[in-house]
């Protein structure tokens, strides 16, 4: 069973929620989750259900207490910049250091599903074009809460309200999300791990739109200098696909820290490329 969720306190989750009741044909259900209604899709003998929380998705921490039969979670959420620019962006929850001030746990990602998260990203980009609309399609690293032990991936609209209120771009979200529901398991590229870079990264962005590669875990500059190799573990052991190696954003790690990342990376026999 595939849940997607949506949050009562996120206009964004609302307008994407309704988006995707309105282009597909779930049926409301009697039971309820938080109060609210859950809305139920069988298609492609897939079981997909749509639910609604009272708190904000990044707290949603007892989520698979849903059901223990839960495959693949997708928040549909709003994106939050100071930059304020019109993005659609998709990524994985967790917390890659011992701060959890935004949900989930420290030092504790969710699983990654890297090639439905690249069938979102793709999916997103399609639409852009075919709505002419003017926003940016990104990956972003991964960030705050929820910490799973099941995949889990944020479809998010952003970056502001008037974004969030978008109908164009809510309605392309709901179908990128939808599209990579429906295809879940279906893709199977070359799996990979990001290291370096801004927290937006356009490298790994273009290499998975333009060529067979799909990014689970994506860890930032920012947060290099606390990294541990742990986490790189975690990182790896996390993700639903098997990692292949990992590509190194090369200019988007500082000097000092280079040495030890591919140390890291040579303890664990993983392979790395460079860009």
């Amino acid at each position: 069973m595939i849940l997607i969720a949506a949050s009562k306190k996120d206009v964004a989750s609302l307008n994407i929620a309704e988006k995707i009741l309105n282009h597909y044909n779930f049926e409301r259900l009697k039971e309820k989750f938080d109060g609210n209604p859950i809305y139920e899709l069988k298609i492609n003998n897939r079981e997909v259900k749509l639910v609604t929380l009272n708190e904000e998705s990044v707290y949603a921490q007892n989520i698979t207490d849903f059901s223990p039969n839960i495959e693949l979670v997708v928040f549909i959420s709003r994106h939050s910049s100071a930059s304020g620019i019109p993005t659609l962006s998709v990524h994985t929850p967790g917390n890659l250091t011992g701060e959890a001030k935004l949900g989930g746990e420290p030092w504790k990602v969710s699983v990654s599903p890297a090639n439905a998260m690249r069938y979102a990203l793709k999916v997103m980009e399609k639409l852009k074009e075919e709505k002419n609309l003017s926003y940016e399609v990104s990956y972003e690293c991964t960030h705050h809460g929820p910490s799973l032990n099941v995949p889990a991936m944020f479809t998010e609209l952003g970056s502001s309200l008037e974004q969030w209120k978008d109908s164009k771009a809510a309605e392309a979200v709901a179908i990128a999300t939808m599209e990579a529901v429906l295809n879940f398991k279906k893709d199977n590229v070359k799996v990979v791990l990001g290291i370096g870079g801004p927290h937006y990264n356009r490298k790994f962005s273009k290499l998975a739109l333009n060529s067979e590669v799909a990014f689970g875990h994506m860890i930032p500059k920012y947060v290099i200098p606390n990294l541990k190799i742990e986490m790189l573990k975690q990182c790896i052991r996390k993700t639903m696909e098997k990692v292949e190696c990992a590509v190194l954003d090369w200019k988007g790690i500082k000097g000092i820290y280079k040495n030890q990342i591919l140390t890291m990376l040579e303890e664990l026999g993983l392979p790395y490329e460079k860009v």
